[in-house]
């Protein structure tokens, strides 16, 4: 039997976010880029964040810019305070507030346990957790200011984190990767716990395997995808508008009573497949 290959494209209805204005982490390639690109077309104003790559990231801003809606490229390493405090701020200045929050920025140093050195462990941990507690308590700073305008979002503000399967999966090589991602599991349900209340929704979307330029050696040969599928149920590599469209979904008010949820996207992979013919 054959397999479809790839998520449908263009799918997203063009005004579920009128209105607000987003900010996305690491949005100018991978999943960033896709979740930049989806929320856009969603009708939402979006602030593309980088920390290298301005060209890409200003050619995601343009191709945003197409739907009829604002975009600008904000350079800023979320791992350091000030810039995250500075770009918050600006997005303010210059698009009137923040609605959505996606702390997407994220990346990998990957070794042996006994050969991973510090700086590759806290590299990781400060760019993938630290990076999207000082990203989420800046934007929650806006929320809080603003409170909820009702005809724009029946929330103050949402928080849309991006983990991994590997929050519940172990992953042997990446335990710097891993522990990043089982942080930012309990990051936001703390999160969303302390700020419900305040009509704040915070949630996660978690990947399986994607294709990206991170882990293209898992899927761009024939041989290295088929190793790849024995993981995944569902049949196929997913793609990064597959996370997109689960974004965009949790950031507009078809979602306004999830709170503190990770939303596996994954094709199954959390199944933990190799237990389907027994144990």
């Amino acid at each position: 039997m054959s397999v479809p290959q790839g998520a449908p494209q263009g799918v997203i209805p063009t005004q579920l976010l009128k209105g607000q204005k987003a900010l996305v982490t690491g949005g100018n390639s991978g999943i960033g880029k896709a979740t930049a690109i989806g929320l856009g077309r969603a009708g939402a104003d979006v602030v593309v964040n980088y920390v290298a790559g301005r060209e890409a990231a200003e050619q995601v801003a343009e191709e945003i810019s197409g739907f009829g809606v604002r975009a600008a490229a904000y350079e800023a390493d979320v791992s350091q305070e000030d810039q995250v405090v500075a770009m918050t701020q600006r997005m303010v200045e210059e698009f009137g507030t923040v609605d959505i929050l996606v702390a997407n920025a994220g990346l990998q140093r990957d070794a042996p346990f006994t050969k991973m050195t510090t700086a590759q462990w806290q590299k990781v941990l400060d760019v993938n957790l630290t990076g999207q507690f000082l990203c989420a308590r800046e934007a929650t700073k806006e929320f809080l200011r603003r409170g909820v305008v009702p005809e724009v979002s029946r929330a103050a503000g949402k928080i849309i984190c991006m983990s991994s399967v590997h929050q519940l999966i172990p992953w042997a090589g990446h335990v710097n990767y891993a522990a990043s991602k089982g942080g930012v599991q309990m990051m936001m349900t703390t999160l969303a716990q302390e700020l419900a209340p305040r009509r704040i929704r915070v949630n996660a979307v978690a990947p399986g395997a994607i294709r990206t330029p991170i882990n293209r050696s898992a899927w761009d040969t024939p041989d290295a995808e088929q190793d790849l599928l024995q993981l995944i149920p569902y049949g196929r590599v997913g793609d990064p508008e597959d996370i997109a469209h689960a974004v965009v979904g949790l950031a507009s008010d078809l979602m306004d009573y999830v709170v503190g949820t990770t939303l596996y996207v994954d094709g199954g992979m959390t199944l933990f497949p190799g237990f389907a013919t027994g144990g």
